[in-house]
């Protein structure tokens, strides 16, 4: 029995428009004996849930979305005994959740390591499977269910703030394992992280506990440059203030070993090739949505300089592992990954927090139903 007092109905947030969240109650979905009902704690703000509030590029309206959340389990399916890795479960948990692979494409069955390229699959509260907002499949509200098979993590040791980074620090974790294919990361090298939003700053912040000395943060923003210092970016560059691949040269010498484009800029995207040296390697991880094609040169910035490229897309389950683990040590090396969460707001404030993200004054929002 759940020691949990459940209500019949709760809140959630359903976008129905452009620009336009309501919200609603529903009646609390029961559960069957392979699901969990989790009570909302805290939910971050991703930039692809704001390019969803703005433009619906997904075609998912109307949809309760909200994928970065984390909360407390209140009442657990009888089958569902132990998170992914083999971690017990019980009511009074504190969990993660993303993935919910379909289990039946060829991805799923040959290749399972493999489960974020499932074709079929799902990433609650972004890409739904069921209908969403009754089965209250997102973080944006009271409570959020886990649908059988989804992928679920025991985090009870930490802390909510640092909960709530762990699906952010799973991108940015497994996009340096993609970046790990085409380059050895030394102590000495040269790494660029163009772009210093959460994921940009998570980045460099996982770059950082591997031991990495000579970390260059390229924005526009010098309070988000001043967030990458503290969090280890051993250079700054303002490309608004500077001529940026002077700066970036004059630091490297002859341009970065590595480099992590981590806008959702196409400008920014056909600027990157530039700040890389010949014989040096890329790593693209900004663009989750359509946001329109780029430029480059394919003879002076792939051919001529032999760069070696990468593309990153969401995460492996074990990419959420090591981002607990990063995050953990971050917390113990001091780096102040927590000051990443700016804005704090109620479920009801929810359309003042989408504003917020998309004014760009603060760093991760937060909303706290």
């Amino acid at each position: 029995m759940s020691e949990y007092q459940i209500p019949e109905k709760a809140r959630v947030a359903v976008l129905t428009g452009t620009q336009k969240i309501e919200i609603r109650e529903e009646a609390v979905p029961e559960i069957t004996d392979d699901e969990v009902l989790v009570k909302v704690e805290q939910v971050g703000i991703c930039g692809t849930d704001v390019h969803e509030y703005k433009g619906d590029p997904f075609h998912y309206i109307p949809i309760e979305l909200g994928h970065e959340g984390t909360g407390t389990i209140v009442r657990l399916g009888k089958n569902v005994t132990k998170d992914y890795y083999g971690k017990p479960l019980k009511v009074g948990d504190k969990v993660v959740t993303g993935l919910r692979p379909c289990g039946e494409c060829d991805v799923c069955k040959y290749e399972p390591e493999n489960i974020h390229l499932c074709e079929n699959g799902e990433i609650f509260g972004l890409i739904p499977g069921e209908e969403a907002i009754k089965a209250m499949n997102g973080w944006f509200g009271d409570y959020m269910k886990i649908n059988a098979g989804g992928v679920i993590f025991n985090v009870s040791d930490m802390d909510v703030d640092l909960r709530t980074l762990i699906e952010p620090a799973a991108v940015v974790t497994h996009a340096v394992e993609k970046a790990k294919e085409i380059f050895n990361f030394q102590h000495g090298s040269y790494v660029l992280v163009q772009g210093c939003g959460p994921i940009g700053l998570l980045l460099l912040t996982v770059v950082k506990t591997m031991g990495v000395r000579n970390i260059i943060a390229v924005d526009g923003d010098n309070k988000r440059l001043a967030m990458a210092k503290k969090l280890g970016a051993r250079y700054t560059v303002n490309f608004m203030e500077e001529d940026a691949l002077a700066k970036v040269k004059e630091i490297t010498g002859r341009g970065a070993e590595m480099a992590f484009q981590c806008t959702g800029s196409p400008k920014a995207a056909s600027t990157i090739w530039k700040y890389v040296r010949r014989g040096g390697s890329m790593c693209e991880l900004g663009f989750f949505v359509n946001n329109g094609d780029t430029t480059y040169n394919p003879h002076l910035d792939i051919c001529n300089k032999e760069i070696k490229v990468t593309g990153s897309w969401t995460y492996q389950a074990k990419d959420w592992v090591h981002a607990m683990d990063v995050l953990r040590e971050a917390k113990d090396e001091g780096l102040p990954v927590a000051e990443l969460l700016t804005d704090k707001f109620p479920l009801e404030q929810i359309n003042e927090a989408m504003h917020t993200n998309m004014a760009m004054t603060g760093l991760k929002i937060v909303i706290k139903p």
